[in-house]
């Protein structure tokens, strides 16, 4: 006589949390969901109790698969019967290509389902400290508000430092879109780094008029007002760029623009005012990180500002720089391919505790941790998806994708997180792709392996 698996716990409501109940429950496993928000008891940033609350934008961005990374992620978890999706499709307003949802239809909607899906228990309760130690599968979707009192419980199993942090990002570059007929590689005094790389940055020269006109831009730009709820601190070390270019207009260039130790091959005998550096950022190369140049400028004015460097008249973001309180784990360090604490294996975690930024790669993270947690529950292993789809791209970046040595940023789904692949010259009828139009083309090539391989792992893990 076969025995029911034990129930899994899910500690967080919120999108995350929500996608996880929903794909355990659909494989046939007791989910029991504790939300710490009811009557009378909310956090800083919500104003109800429903499930999957926005507590920010109402859209999930582009919903373009074939030439947008995100939209590439919701056709991932649509094909894996994705609680969100189905309920944000339903509760859709218009937004052209992006995908946005009536906010409280769409949070209704997710509340609804799970409360009538026969397997899950949804317990208005707050979880302080470590779950129960008879509670053997457990995943924490708590999110950037987790609890003072599990985030202090977090801490000490793991022997961080600190789990709260004031993120202070720099802006991320895809390494393609960078200009090299004007930006070189060098370290500063060919220094060669823990690799034994002499060349390790990109650098970006100004001469002093073009530094001028950036340092009015940086100035003059708008700014991101915090909210009240996020009292966010500035740190000599994690000052914003405008912040730094209002104390002074030398400023920048005896901090994060300084050009010393550097020589432009192309130009040897002439000293750039000021040059900006860009480090490699992930261990596939395909992403370089603006140094120092964490920044509250809103996200407009940054792509417009940031062109004005020389090498980077056509640069294309995979992030934007930010300065905001989050809450995340040093994911690389404490989680296994798993998504569970290397320290405690039956916790596991899903959503923006993770590394991950953005309402969908939060979901994508709980429909991962949900498949994986109900799996072990029925006593099987399953093996995330692999490398090429988006959401396995995310493990990798969250699990070990970033460089060694190098402090691990949350990050949004982007093709940059994806194995890279060669832009075609010709398309499918043999006609030549002009050069204008290759990366375009690239993405879209990228988009179908990836459907194409988390399709074979879903049929995979069906079959087994």
């Amino acid at each position: 006589m076969s025995t029911s698996p034990s129930p899994v716990h899910i500690i967080g409501g919120g999108l995350a949390g929500s996608e996880a109940a929903w794909q355990i429950a659909s494989a046939g496993v007791p989910v029991i969901l504790h939300e710490m928000r009811r009557d009378g008891v909310r956090t800083d940033a919500h104003h109800t109790d429903s499930l999957a609350e926005l507590v920010c934008s109402n859209s999930f961005r582009s919903d373009d698969w074939e030439y947008n990374a995100v939209g590439l992620l919701h056709a991932e978890m649509r094909a894996l019967d994705s609680v969100i999706m189905a309920c944000g499709d339903a509760n859709q307003v218009p937004a052209g290509g992006a995908l946005a949802v009536d906010r409280e239809g769409f949070s209704q909607a997710v509340t609804a389902k799970l409360q009538a899906h026969p397997l899950i228990t949804l317990v208005r309760e707050e979880i302080a400290g470590l779950p129960p130690e008879d509670w053997d599968n457990v995943i924490v979707a708590t999110g950037p508000l987790t609890s003072p009192a599990l985030a202090d419980a977090i801490l000490k199993t793991t022997g961080e430092e600190s789990l709260s942090f004031f993120d202070a990002i720099a802006p991320i570059v895809h390494a393609e879109s960078i200009d090299f007929d004007i930006a070189w590689r060098q370290s500063r005094y060919d220094k060669a780094g823990p690799g034994g790389d002499a060349a390790a940055y990109v650098n970006c020269p100004m001469d002093k008029a073009r530094y001028d006109a950036f340092i009015d831009a940086l100035i003059d730009g708008p700014k991101t007002e915090f909210k009240e709820w996020e009292n966010v601190p500035y740190f000599d070390g994690c000052l914003p760029i405008e912040v730094m270019a209002e104390r002074g207009r030398e400023t920048l260039r005896h901090g994060p623009m300084k050009p010393v130790g550097l020589t432009n091959p192309r130009d040897p005998m002439v000293k750039a005012h000021a040059i900006v550096q860009l480090r490699q950022d992930n261990a596939l190369g395909t992403l370089f990180n603006m140094v120092g140049f964490q920044t509250k400028l809103k996200y407009g004015a940054q792509t417009d500002i940031f062109r004005m460097i020389p090498g980077l008249q056509n640069a294309q973001f995979a992030r934007l720089g930010g300065l905001h309180r989050n809450t995340f784990l040093n994911s690389p360090k404490l989680l296994d391919r798993q998504l569970r604490l290397k320290a405690m294996p039956r916790l596991r975690f899903a959503g923006q505790v993770t590394g991950v930024e953005g309402y969908v790669e939060s979901a994508a993270m709980g429909l991962l941790t949900g498949r994986l947690a109900a799996a072990q529950a029925l006593g099987r292993v399953l093996a995330p998806p692999p490398p090429e789809t988006a959401m396995g791209a995310l493990v990798e970046h969250i699990t070990g994708g970033h460089l060694e040595g190098s402090k691990f940023q949350p990050m949004n789904i982007n093709y940059g997180l994806l194995p890279p692949l060669e832009a075609p010259r010709v398309d499918a009828e043999g006609k030549k792709i002009p050069p204008k139009d290759r990366g375009r083309a690239k993405k879209r090539l990228m988009s179908v392996r990836a459907l194409e391989a988390l399709k074979a792992w879903r049929d995979a893990a069906l079959a087994g």
